[in-house]
């Protein structure tokens, strides 16, 4: 029965959503529990003993108090939670969120630029930690049951990674309608631990990157697992009639998600846009009475406008969210005032190999100007990711419709991300990691390119070649974080290579305290 409802799916373009619905049901475990799945599952276990939850960043304490102001408040007066978070980290420079020029004129609370959906994310998490506290202590625990006691803070951190190991297992699911299972495997893995996505997973726990990955990876699943069969320009009645209410009202919800996240990363809204637009066309263009045209563009109506009605409404505790901090229904101008639209540094967030911005932009006074080349820019933190990307274009003949809108929400984001005028280059972050969240791109690209590759190159070389590059990014972890602080401003050339290779040097020399005492070795220890 199973079996026949699963043919049943496929055929009609509705796989991708019941096999979802199949995870949570625990349908399909032979599927979901072959040798990828496991391989990623031993990689991620050891990494999870060796995490650093804690929460030590501005960014982390705006993400975080939502959910403390919010449980032992009841307001949204963010006040003691700043004062009390910048008491446990006094470097971290949280008590620069308690500057007067943070109060709102309208409302007088102190501001919070980050969105609230990571705090959305978290809540099962805290709210358990909570229960779980408040149980301890009725047997005479004496935790503190204030929100930043340890329990609280490892509950959300872990969260984090667990969500970011879903959307592992997703981005190996989507990598595996295209690639073999080991070409899947060791993509996934490559771009996972060779890229900032790591860091952001163990070590900075409580950025909002993790959730991101997360949510654009279960965005994309499903979307692509319900295109049906043909869309975007092949086979148009069944693409038009492909995708369900069901699936519909999923995206919608994701997608709203997804924006609370990380507002940029709503232009992964893009692609059900684009398909949406190509669909319309197809069926004006669809050889067949009048009638039955304007049957099929009510259909896809009537599904897109439920897609932006759930959409819409899912996005309301955020715009409440701005209403009672800010006055108004909108983020605050921290957030407008970093953009400048022309995207002076567009490329620089690839490859900064002339920092200067852009020569259309026209811009005075830049201070990009004086920075070193090749300091910043995804592609040389990483450079898996440009192989990668390259690798998504031999899916061009198979489907190019999917190529051109990956790539398309790939290049809105970069566009965007070079528009943060002052803060592009990032230095202070671990590599470039607005570029986290365009992770399953990256993964299904690499996961055809070692496929291609496997024909005529032996796995176990590519497996080594992968390693390399995951010692890289590895090196610079422990150089960002323990061994050489510089590495904050930027990768500075030549240096980085000695400090690379002294890496293993320098950690025998503190593996008693990263074993047993990492807080020793953190600014603001744990």
């Amino acid at each position: 029965m199973a079996d026949q409802q699963t043919k049943l799916a496929t055929a009609s373009g509705q796989h991708g959503w019941l096999n979802l619905l199949h995870i949570f049901r625990g349908k399909n475990k032979p599927r979901w529990l072959e040798r990828g799945i496991l391989v990623l599952m031993a990689l991620f276990l050891p990494l999870l003993l060796i995490s650093n939850p804690r929460i030590s960043a501005t960014d982390e304490a705006q993400y975080y108090v939502y959910l403390t102001s919010l449980r032992f408040d009841g307001d949204l007066d963010f006040a003691n939670d700043y004062a009390r978070l910048a008491e446990l980290n006094p470097k971290a420079g949280i008590d620069n969120l308690l500057s007067e020029s943070r109060i709102r004129e309208k409302t007088g609370l102190y501001g919070n630029i980050a969105p609230v959906g990571s705090a959305l994310l978290w809540a099962p998490f805290f709210l358990a930690a909570d229960l779980a506290v408040q149980t301890a202590n009725v047997f005479g625990a004496g935790i503190s049951a204030d929100g930043f006691s340890k329990p609280y803070i490892v509950a959300v951190c872990y969260g984090s990674a667990l969500y970011a190991f879903a959307g592992l297992l997703l981005c190996y699911r989507l990598a595996r309608r295209y690639a073999s299972q080991r070409a899947a495997t060791l993509a996934t893995a490559t771009v996972w631990l060779a890229t900032p996505l790591i860091f952001y997973m163990i070590v900075q726990m409580a950025f909002a990157h993790a959730n991101g990955f997360f949510l654009v990876s279960l965005f994309l699943w499903v979307w692509q697992g319900t295109r049906g069969q043909g869309s975007g320009g092949r086979g148009q009645e069944a693409a038009m009639r492909g995708r369900g209410v069901r699936a519909w009202v999923a995206l919608g919800i994701i997608g709203g998600l997804m924006t609370m996240t990380r507002e940029q990363l709503g232009l992964f809204l893009l692609l059900p846009a684009i398909e949406a637009v190509v669909d319309y066309r197809n069926i004006v263009f669809r050889p067949t009475t009048s009638s039955s045209r304007v049957s099929l563009a009510a259909g896809q109506f009537g599904r897109h406008a439920l897609f932006l009605a759930v959409f819409l409404l899912t996005l309301v505790p955020q715009l409440l969210t701005y209403q009672v901090l800010n006055g108004e229904p909108r983020p605050a101008s921290e957030v407008g005032g970093k953009f400048n639209l022309c995207s002076p540094h567009w490329i620089d967030t690839l490859i900064d190999y002339d920092p200067a911005p852009a020569a259309r932009c026209n811009i005075v006074g830049d201070p990009a100007v004086d920075f070193p080349r090749f300091a910043h820019g995804a592609f040389v933190w990483a450079p898996v990711l440009p192989l990668a990307l390259a690798g998504l274009l031999l899916l061009w003949r198979r489907d190019r419709f999917l190529v051109a809108v990956l790539l398309t929400a790939f290049l809105a984001q970069t566009y965007l991300n070079g528009a943060f005028g002052t803060t592009w280059h990032l230095s202070g972050s671990f590599g470039f990691r607005r570029l986290i969240e365009c992770s399953p791109i990256f993964i299904l690209g690499l996961a055809l390119l070692l496929d291609r590759a496997m024909i005529r190159v032996d796995w176990r070389v590519l497996a080594l070649l992968a390693l390399v590059l995951i010692a890289w990014n590895f090196g610079l972890v422990a150089n960002w974080t323990v061994l050489q602080p510089d590495l904050r401003k930027g990768l500075v050339w030549p240096d980085v290579w000695r400090w690379q290779l002294e890496v293993p040097v320098r950690l025998v020399n503190t593996l008693r305290a990263l074993l047993f005492d990492r807080c020793s070795l953190m600014e603001n220890g744990c």
